[in-house]
Parts: structure tokens; sequence; C-alpha cells
């Protein structure tokens, strides 16, 4: 597997991930009392993942000269 294979899997665990913390914000959320500091740290969390993710993207995007 080469760096890039590397990547696009890691990018992938990534994108699960966020997707998982969308899921977990909703149910805390639709409590009848939220813990809303548990929702702001995962809100946390995944705009760290998000930001991972940008990161990832980025370099398995080539530069284009214009």
């Amino acid at each position: 597997m080469n760096h890039e294979d590397v990547l696009r899997v890691r990018l992938e665990v990534l994108r699960q991930e966020h997707r998982d913390l969308d899921s977990a914000i909703a149910a805390l959320e639709e409590r009848v009392l939220p813990d809303v500091l548990a929702i702001k740290r995962l809100k946390k969390q995944k705009l760290a993942l998000k930001d991972r993710i940008a990161r990832i993207e980025d370099e398995l995007t080539p530069d284009i000269i214009a």
C-alpha cells in the first residue's frame, strides 16, 4: 500500500467517525434533558475531525498551477 492509499483509508475512517459523531450529537439533543457540555465536546471533536479531513483531502488533491 502506498502513501496515497493509506491516506484514502484514513480519510474514510475519519469520515465515518464524523458521521458517528453526528449521530451521537443528534441522540443527545433529542433527550428530555440534553447534556449541553457533552454536546459541546462532541461538536468540538467533530470540528477537529473536519479539519483533519480537509488536510488529508488537500494532500490528496494535486496542485494545479493556473
